[in-house]
């Protein structure tokens, strides 16, 4: 098991290290950066001096070079570029140290805060919401699926198939600005939501956050709801093909109860393509629903990164998809581990 997990922590570091160069590609190019952050003035001197610090003097493979020490956690850095990069990590050397250290994603254009710190103060939303999304999807998905599949051809399979084709094939963007418009805008004396709102409140006059986790309720739904239908067809369909199966019968004929027999070997065994949805889906939301967040005002890491966009502003860009990409690979790892543990048919050799 060791073996294997250390395995797929070396593709992921590969899966990162293209991640990194093609951001780098995409991203180094578009506009002035010396501009971007002295903004509409300035003199020439000014400019040359933050093309220095920014080492777009330098020749574009050099830049790569440098952006990916950077960001590698291991990597080679002056004494005097450790303590103007504030780095936190564990150096060793002279002039020249090498060292372990938490990456750095360098600094923002607009903020001159490290993005590191940027995107860390929003991520606790998009934690939130995206774990609120797939709770309500797998609390609500599964139980769907199971009802679906024991009832097959029934009113009640013939209901969960049409809303979860619907639930499918409703863009997230059209649900988000429908939801938002009639729960949080229409319905809002009823239901007590609002069309916006952050997990925080400012109190105007203490300057204190005060967390509100009612304004998640909405962007949390809408979120679910692919999710939600996803997992209902993929548990309906993996249950009926269980329920062929020898084992199955076997239960029946030993006298267990149809609901032991369900949900004890029916539903364990057909959990690997619903866990794989699952996972992927999380590390989807984690990412950051860029338009949900967008739509309702939800300060995470979609909201943050579209912002930035929006200013030009590529060193946040940059950060959030390589968190994004970490994201997929972490949670990805933990799936083919939970796979040996819910499924004991897998094994890992």
């Amino acid at each position: 098991m060791l073996r294997f997990i250390l395995q797929k922590i070396w593709y992921g570091l590969l899966v990162l290290l293209g991640v990194v160069g093609l951001v780098f590609v995409l991203f180094q190019g578009f506009g002035d950066p010396a501009r971007l952050v002295m903004g509409q003035t300035g003199d020439a001197a000014t400019q040359a001096a933050i093309r220095k610090e920014l080492n777009l003097d330098q020749p574009k493979w050099q830049q790569a070079l440098l952006y990916l020490n950077d960001v590698s956690p291991l990597a080679v850095h002056s004494a005097a570029a450790i303590e103007s990069k504030k780095l936190n990590g564990i150096f060793i050397g002279g002039e020249y140290k090498v060292g372990l250290k938490l990456p750095y994603l360098r600094t923002s254009y607009q903020s001159r805060k490290p993005v590191t710190d940027v995107l860390l103060e929003v991520l606790p939303g998009t934690i939130m919401l995206a774990v609120a999304a797939m709770a309500i999807a797998v609390a609500l998905g599964i139980p769907l699926g199971v009802l679906a599949a024991t009832r097959r051809g029934t009113w009640l399979d013939t209901t969960a198939l049409a809303t979860s084709i619907v639930g499918i094939s409703a863009p997230s963007f059209f649900m988000g600005i429908f939801i938002a418009y009639l729960f949080g805008f229409v319905w809002s004396q009823y239901t007590g939501l609002h069309l916006t709102g952050s997990w925080f409140d400012i109190d105007v006059q203490t300057g204190e956050r005060k967390l509100t986790l009612q304004n998640g309720i909405l962007p949390a739904i809408t979120l679910g709801i692919r999710p939600l239908a996803i997992i209902t067809q993929l548990t309906r369909s993996a249950l009926l093909d269980v329920m062929q199966q020898d084992f199955m019968r076997t239960a029946y004929a030993k006298g267990l109860a149809p609901r032991q027999v369900i949900w004890t070997h029916g539903v364990r065994n057909a959990l690997n393509p619903v866990l794989t949805a699952v996972t992927g889906w999380f590390a989807e939301l984690l990412a950051g629903a860029f338009f949900i967040e967008y739509i309702f005002g939800w300060r995470g890491i979609g909201k943050v990164t579209v912002d930035a966009l929006e200013k030009l502003d590529f060193p946040v860009v940059m950060g959030s998809v390589l968190i994004t990409a970490t994201f997929f690979i972490v949670v990805n790892i933990l799936a083919d581990i939970l796979y040996g543990v819910l499924d004991p048919r897998v094994r890992i050799k």
